[in-house]
């Protein structure tokens, strides 16, 4: 802070004592998004330059992301199917449950009838299970 002056006016668009500005592109240290014009920071949420009055790059310039993981994401997820926390988290709860009751089918074999009346008696409970998870979501939906 040695360098910085004292008792100069600061403008409240101009960066901070002591931000160095990359002169190729025009940032400041690459944290902040800054006019192409100009080089005054953007106001948060701000579409045009309020100094120069320039438009604001585009997010839709911004080069896409190919990564196909993001739509797995749990709020990407509760935004695209428009649903609350616990009615989404119940809805894969009873998915989980329908393919518990299919895996049941898969992985065990019945001999006897015996144990076929053990199998169904499982994939009977999973089902239910998974029927109680959806009412839950359906009621907790608002």
């Amino acid at each position: 802070m040695a360098e910085a002056a004292h008792n100069v006016p600061q403008e409240y668009w101009r960066p901070p004592a002591g931000t160095i500005v990359d002169p190729v592109t025009k940032n400041p240290s690459g944290l902040v998004e800054v006019c192409d014009r100009c080089a005054t920071e953007f106001m948060v949420g701000a579409r045009f330059c309020h100094s120069c009055g320039a438009p604001r790059p585009s997010l839709s310039s911004a080069p896409v992301s190919r990564n196909w993981t993001r739509y797995l994401e749990f709020h990407h997820i509760k935004d695209r199917l428009g649903l609350p926390t616990a009615t989404l988290i119940a809805f894969f709860v009873g998915m989980g449950c329908i393919l518990a009751a299919l895996a049941v089918g898969l992985v065990f074999s019945a001999q006897t009838v015996l144990d076929w009346q053990a199998v169904q008696l499982w994939r009977t409970q999973w089902l239910l299970a998974a029927s109680a998870s959806f009412i839950a979501g359906i009621l907790l939906k608002k």
